[in-house]
């Protein structure tokens, strides 16, 4: 009897073991506020992968910016307090450039454009990513970037007399701003609002959801219709934490969050446009730039692009993918 009892004690033990093996709580921050769209899937997300997974795979959030910025983010991530978050891709160049090649200045023009171009190019900024350490769960619109700005911003003599928000580490940005003249004034995304308050910016790039979720509307005046680059988001998480997973839990994970994204990439383009109808109706001018000036700023930003090549902000070959896909897009048209 006393030795069925061990074994079964042991059994019971070795049975406890197992499941806890691979078991993981993933720490994931985001900018994305309590209550959001973003915020309510990712958590019925969790809920199921938590079932899926009978408890070994558990998503926590940290929403609002309550981890910091970017850089506190990742040093979180370093010493093990966070394994991921929600990020732009300024948030991640620094783990790897080629997470900002779809957001080069005036590449895309169309969501056409940017759907033909992203159905190649996203599994290859995904397998990028992975191979400099981050696994990217999901990719999702953000939408075109336009200029908003106190006063109309018609031509680049009003953008070079105007103190343009720039945010803090955004190297593509720096380059940009560099070719046009224009001297910006670097912040973090957290004091844009308290910057158009007080004067100390007056104008910002930013596309038409986020500039109504950040009040930012409510200090200008003017958007002007030109996309100036197109946005991602992406949630990543790091490598190192998500092979400890099994291989059936990692799939699980990649699944119900790539899902996740893909209705996101749809809800967030209908989002923008009618945010556009709203921040009509909340008295913001939609204006066009004067003839000839959408041209001259993108000649200047192909310009910008090359410099960016030829310094190693943005990968080469990357690059020229990209472009070869919007050739071939406008070959079949």
């Amino acid at each position: 009897m006393d030795k069925l009892i061990k074994a079964l004690s042991l059994a019971i033990m070795t049975l406890a073991f197992c499941t806890s093996v691979g078991a993981k709580t993933f720490k994931i921050a985001t900018l994305a506020p309590a209550g959001t769209v973003w915020m309510k899937e990712m958590k019925a997300s969790a809920k199921r992968i938590k079932q899926r997974t009978e408890g070994r795979v558990k998503l926590k959030f940290y929403p609002g910016g309550v981890m910091g910025n970017d850089q506190s983010v990742h040093r979180k991530i370093k010493i093990g307090q966070l394994h991921g978050g929600a990020f732009t891709p300024g948030g991640l160049a620094q783990v790897d450039p080629s997470i900002q090649i779809l957001g080069l200045p005036m590449m895309f023009k169309s969501h056409d454009e940017i759907d033909y171009v992203r159905s190649r190019m996203d599994s290859v900024i995904k397998q990028e990513m992975e191979s400099s350490g981050f696994v990217i769960l999901g990719i999702s619109e953000g939408g075109f970037v336009r200029i908003l700005s106190k006063q109309p911003m018609r031509d680049l003599e009003s953008l070079r007399a105007s103190k343009v928000w720039l945010p803090a580490g955004d190297l593509v940005g720096q380059t940009v701003f560099k070719s046009l003249g224009i001297s910006p004034v670097s912040l973090p995304i957290s004091d844009v609002f308290t910057g158009l308050q007080t004067g100390l910016i007056e104008t910002v790039a930013v596309n038409p959801s986020a500039a109504i979720a950040f009040q930012w509307h409510t200090s200008t005046a003017y958007m002007t219709e030109v996309p100036i680059t197109y946005l991602i988001g992406v949630m990543a998480i790091q490598q190192k934490a998500f092979k400890k997973l099994s291989a059936g839990d990692q799939a699980i994970v990649r699944e119900e969050v790539g899902q996740v994204f893909e209705r996101l990439d749809v809800t967030n383009r209908g989002d923008n446009e009618a945010a556009k109808a709203a921040l009509q109706q909340q008295g913001i001018t939609f204006i066009e730039p004067r003839s000839g000036e959408a041209e001259r700023w993108k000649s200047i930003a192909d310009q910008s692009i090359d410099e960016m090549v030829e310094s190693g902000i943005v990968p080469r070959k990357l690059v020229a993918m990209v472009r070869d896909f919007l050739q071939s897009f406008h070959n079949t048209q």
